[in-house]
């Protein structure tokens, strides 16, 4: 057992015994991690506040590995995500991106999961649009899923004259390779690649119209839907609350 500092974000939690948790971590260097929060549940204890969901923050852990529970000896909060949890409707869109990450990394255990969690996170807290936001971390994360769009060319023969995407084949398509596919419009093509490029930490502004945020969370509500073979309970929640 060694004691390390590690930089995560609470994923699940689970009460144990009577005063305690189990918190799942899902961390930047070593993946998810179990750790036992000893006596959080205590009004008095320190670790009451960075034991709950969602919690971001440097965790200071006794470190057990292969798999068995670490320790929590104490941590540094590195956002409250105050504005988040002062809005029902962010708060849904909070609960599915992590849900969607916890369940990104289990199929593809790579650092960059975390990484596009936390930034998309962090813009929400800043009030960029959630839904633009919540769809640029979900078409970043098709890659890892093993379903990525191709988004260079048509993805037949590559011709970069494309004329709109297809669900079915999983990119553009050009006229020639044209089959039965909706047509989409040209800003809403070009800002499916945008999406994909877009460093997350980097954006300063988004000013898109309604009607294209909606198409393109449309598009790939669906496409998540048929191809990535993901059902998150935490996504009928968000699609509730946004509906409501």
């Amino acid at each position: 057992m060694e004691l390390i500092s590690i930089e995560g974000i609470v994923v699940s939690t689970l009460n144990y015994g009577e005063n305690s948790k189990i918190l799942n971590i899902l961390t930047r260097d070593k993946g998810i991690i179990g750790v036992i929060s000893k006596g959080c549940l205590r009004e008095k204890s320190k670790l009451r506040v960075v034991s709950g969901l969602y919690t971001y923050a440097v965790f200071y852990v006794n470190y057990k590995k292969d798999g068995k529970l670490s320790t929590l000896t104490s941590a540094d909060v590195i956002d409250y995500f105050i504005n988040i949890r002062s809005n029902l409707e962010l708060l849904g869109y909070l609960g599915y991106l992590v849900d969607l990450a916890k369940n990104v990394y289990k199929q593809h255990p790579e650092q960059g999961v975390y990484d596009i969690l936390v930034s998309g996170i962090m813009k929400i807290e800043r009030g960029f649009n959630p839904k633009v936001i919540t769809n640029i971390v979900e078409i970043k994360y098709l890659d890892y899923l093993g379903v990525g769009l191709y988004l260079n060319g048509c993805v037949e023969c590559g011709n970069t004259s494309i004329v709109t995407i297809s669900l079915k084949k999983g990119g553009y398509v050009c006229a020639k390779h044209l089959t039965n596919e909706v047509i989409y419009e040209a800003n809403m093509l070009k800002m499916l690649k945008a999406y994909y490029y877009v460093d997350i930490d980097k954006i300063s502004e988004l000013k898109l119209k309604t009607k294209l945020i909606d198409e393109i969370d449309n598009f790939l509500m669906t496409y998540y839907k048929e191809y990535t073979g993901l059902f998150l309970k935490s996504k009928n929640f968000f699609n509730n609350i946004k509906s409501s």
